[in-house]
């Protein structure tokens, strides 16, 4: 290890060599050179794959691919609160107060598509062990994250099937079946990582499930009908990562889309940057540190007839700040079929796999998700 000194009179840097009574002076812009290169080591090429896309968009009309970003900021809003949900009142043994909570969730989900919960029953503590060995697994060498087949062989950066500069996400993540959670050949050296997984992905399959069982409740239908057939063999944990982007005014940190699941639980930082789409603009969503974000899915918006909302959402980049975050998606096993809970239905029945199909071919075909739509009778 070196030590580094900054002498900030004459803009130099005293370095100690280890093992040595040596003090050596060297430039300033040599250290920070030195910290740049090392950050450079552990993000993906993000630039150089945004560069190559850009020079690419001379060559094709990107006109109806995805979303305009410069187009969006002008319609943002300012940043709101999204609306705040105490869980402990699910538990209480007054009758009123349980169901004013039931209610308000049921209410968030259908006028928000969002909504943040507090008292969730995941511990603080577990929250920000996750957050730790998050930060420890990023910051290894590119290298090691793209080629030594880390937690499943997960690791993608960037948008590979972008054909444009607007489709392209700045970030990285880690897309892991909870069914490949547990084993160790996974890890590599991240040998801590995997217990705190272990436990996090429990405690968030048991909120997503007990969330699930009261907007399934409050349509009339039995607890269990969601959180049957949504076990670990197809549920997915989600690590992200969005590194400080040069060129935060005209790219996404995560393109918008909706989620094709049954519901999402987010977990983010204090750095904000999620956005989602309210009466048609653009809402900045605060953090708040003491609560988990819930969004509903696609699934959820056509099991519901509509009643609840897989609403469009977003991540802005940003150009002096990395953003961490981790989502946990409740999803169906492949050949589960998706049906409306009531009639008539607002969309013709369809298996989770045949949904992803389709939204692969889509993807591959003009570049973007179309999703629910696809189904309409």
């Amino acid at each position: 290890m070196f030590l580094v000194s900054l002498n900030h009179i004459n803009t130099s840097c005293i370095l100690f060599v280890p093992n040595s009574q040596t003090l050596l002076p060297f430039p300033i812009f040599f250290f920070f050179n030195l910290i740049t290169m090392m950050i450079e080591s552990w993000n993906p090429p993000l630039l150089h794959d945004y560069s190559k896309l850009s020079r690419l968009q001379n060559s094709r009309d990107c006109s109806n691919d995805g979303a305009n970003l410069s187009t969006e900021k002008v319609l943002m809003m300012k940043e709101l609160e999204l609306p705040l949900i105490d869980l402990n009142d699910l538990k209480s043994e007054i009758e009123r107060e349980k169901i004013k909570c039931e209610n308000a969730i049921a209410k968030a989900s259908s006028e928000w598509g969002f909504f943040q919960v507090v008292n969730h029953g995941v511990s603080l503590e577990l929250l920000k062990k996750m957050r730790r060995e998050q930060m420890k697994l990023f910051k290894a060498p590119f290298e090691m994250k793209a080629t030594c087949g880390l937690l499943n062989n997960s690791y993608r950066w960037g948008n590979s099937t972008a054909t444009c500069p607007k489709q392209f996400n700045w970030s990285e993540a880690f897309h892991i079946p909870l069914t490949k959670i547990s084993e160790a050949a996974y890890y590599g050296e991240f040998t801590t990582l995997r217990e705190v997984m272990v436990e996090y992905a429990t405690s968030m399959q048991d909120l997503a499930k007990s969330l699930a069982s009261v907007l399934v409740r409050k349509l009339g239908h039995k607890d269990g009908e969601i959180g049957e057939i949504c076990n670990e063999s197809a549920c997915f944990l989600r690590l992200n990562h969005y590194p400080q982007c040069q060129i935060s005014q005209e790219i996404f940190g995560l393109v918008p889309h909706t989620d094709s699941d049954f519901l999402t639980i987010l977990h983010q930082d204090e750095v904000g940057g999620l956005q989602l789409m309210k009466d048609s603009k653009w809402v900045a969503v605060k953090p708040n540190q003491n609560a988990l974000i819930v969004n509903i899915g696609d699934l959820f918006q056509a099991w519901s007839n509509d009643v609840y909302k897989s609403v469009e959402h977003k991540v802005i980049a940003d150009g002096k700040m990395e953003r961490f975050s981790i989502a946990y998606f409740l999803c169906p096993s492949y050949d589960s079929l998706i049906g409306s809970c009531k009639e008539p239905s607002i969309y013709k029945k369809f298996t989770f796999g045949e949904y992803r199909d389709q939204i692969q071919q889509d993807v591959k075909l003009i570049g973007h998700k179309v999703g629910l739509s696809r189904f309409l009778l």
